[in-house]
């Protein structure tokens, strides 16, 4: 079955970096676009990057951009995500997804906590 598991979140001081991982089993990862959402407390799930399924093409929510960089390593059936110049308001539960047969399938989540 699909199983994505999240792992690389913490606690970090506001400008400091953190890096994702998403490791996939379950299904041709290689095949598959890969995203990453994150939802803060009280708000709602967004959409905060997205990857094809070579890298070639990519997409940045705006509140991210320059600052997040997603990759993956299709050898290695795992997608990241390099957190850079991280914000108090970057704080929130991390996750990735993929779609497979018109069903999302999600990961539970890594904490991410930006604060001094």
């Amino acid at each position: 079955q699909v199983q994505l598991v999240e792992s690389g979140g913490g606690l970090v001081q506001p400008g400091g970096s953190l890096r994702l991982s998403c490791a996939a089993s379950g299904f041709m990862f290689s095949s598959y676009a890969m995203r990453w959402y994150r939802q803060a407390p009280g708000k709602e799930r967004e959409l905060v990057a997205m990857i094809s399924t070579a890298g070639v093409t990519i997409n940045y929510a705006d509140s991210v951009k320059g600052r997040f960089t997603i990759s993956r390593d299709n050898a290695k059936n795992t997608v990241y995500l390099q957190m850079n110049s991280l914000k108090s308001e970057d704080t929130a539960m991390y996750y990735c997804k993929v779609v497979k047969g018109r069903v999302e399938y999600w990961g539970q989540g890594t904490q991410v906590t930006v604060s001094s």
